[in-house]
């Protein structure tokens, strides 16, 4: 009888040996970009050319990269983050989007910047079948997994932000004459649209002018001269920061003084308002998702503390009255979030899944309140904004937090 218990004990061990190996080389699975000590990610930011100002985007995601390395990395495995330079040039993001994907084999391509760029690669990215994920760019065609099930946003939708100004122009100043400033390319004219859906049958006659502009153009000036001759009394700007900080500047060289809008992805304090002159910038309104850095009223909160412990060990040239940092921190932390949650399955189909599965997500940084949610339906991660005011050298958030889809 011992020799029976003896055998049959034996063969449960093996057993449950051989269970686990097999379970264990099921669950390592690995698409290019993987391996068991590497998750290599690409990435393409404007480092030159007229968007910059977003580099240190960047430069702080590897930083935030560099410091998750330090502390062991993602699951035992190392980031191995590769960033190009695109020059916010379409041709240029084209050839850095086949590189990585061809040469490099990334995992996935990474909060890539701009509206043109990601609309140069995103059928590629497609068709490849490689996650291209949390694109910096809030423009709503992002968030169509029906046609495009492997792009993914990040930040609020550009039409839902100009839609909340329009209905801040509907209640609060009912007989606005407004003249638009914006970008001539699918980043401008998606706010654009926002803006009229928002005025809804209004827009026709509340909107007395609007114009276009290139960004090769060396200056706007003309066209802020062009649009205070139209007699708007409201200024909704949609530009980049290079452009808003011009725009900001002319329209006090030439006495005039609307009401001032200004689009989210322009309210950098050290981007726009200060080469703007702070004078000069005085109660423009714009919108918010995460904390502003030169805000006082968040000095002892823990995000921030914990950003700038983060930036004085990794990252201490970084300027820290700029809102782009906050925002490349939290997106890293989201990144992070996703390749966790996918434990030992590395394949790009479970990168997406784990991005389409948040659930009331809270990464450090998003202002307080705001939550990040997908599902396989619903690819735009933050929904949710508050308008803000500058005053002095900062800016004073106002009113409640605005939900700019249909999900409350």
């Amino acid at each position: 009888m011992p020799t029976i218990q003896w055998r049959f004990g034996a063969l449960s061990a093996a057993f449950a040996i051989l269970a686990a190996s097999a379970t264990l080389a099921e669950e390592k699975k690995y698409d290019a970009g993987a391996t068991d000590t590497e998750i290599k990610i690409g990435n393409i930011e404007a480092y030159s050319g007229p968007a910059s100002s977003y580099g240190v985007i960047g430069k702080t995601e590897a930083a935030y990269f560099n410091k998750i390395n330090a502390e062991g990395g993602i699951n035992g495995r190392k980031i191995n983050f590769i960033s190009y330079d695109d020059g916010y040039s379409p041709p240029k993001t084209v050839e850095q989007a086949r590189k990585l994907v061809e040469s490099d084999e990334v995992l996935l391509i990474f909060n890539s910047l701009g509206t043109p760029p990601n609309s140069a690669i995103q059928k590629y990215m497609n068709s490849k079948q490689v996650p291209q994920l949390f694109v910096a760019t809030g423009a709503t065609k992002w968030n169509d997994p029906k046609h495009f099930p492997w792009t993914m946003g990040w930040q609020p939708s550009y039409q839902s932000e100009t839609q909340i100004y329009a209905k801040y122009v509907l209640k609060n100043l009912p007989n606005a004459k407004i003249a638009v400033l914006y970008q001539n390319d699918d980043y401008g004219k998606d706010y654009l649209k926002g803006l009229k859906d928002g005025l809804g049958a209004k827009a026709s006659t509340m909107i007395v002018a609007q114009e276009g502009y290139e960004t090769t153009e060396p200056t706007i000036d003309s066209h802020i001269v062009n649009l205070k001759a139209s007699g708007a009394d409201v200024f909704v700007d949609l530009s980049i920061p290079k452009f808003a900080a011009q725009a900001i500047k002319k329209a006090t060289e030439i006495e005039w003084k609307p009401i001032h809008f200004l689009n989210s992805v322009s309210s950098s304090v050290s981007a726009t308002m200060k080469p703007a002159g702070f004078d000069n910038s005085q109660g423009i309104i714009s919108s918010a998702y995460l904390k502003d850095p030169t805000d006082p009223q968040w000095k002892d909160d823990p995000d921030i503390k914990a950003w700038n412990a983060f930036l004085d060990k990794y990252y201490p040239e970084a300027n820290r009255s700029d809102a782009f940092v906050v925002y490349g921190y939290a997106v890293a932390q989201n990144m992070v979030y996703v390749l966790k949650q996918c434990g030992n399955d590395l394949t790009r189909t479970n990168v997406m899944k784990q991005a389409a599965s948040m659930h009331n997500l809270v990464v450090a940084g998003l202002l307080p309140g705001l939550t990040i949610n997908t599902s396989a339906t619903d690819f735009a991660p933050i929904s949710q904004l508050q308008l803000m005011r500058f005053k002095g050298d900062t800016w004073e958030r106002f009113g409640d937090i605005i939900s700019s889809d249909a999900r409350d």
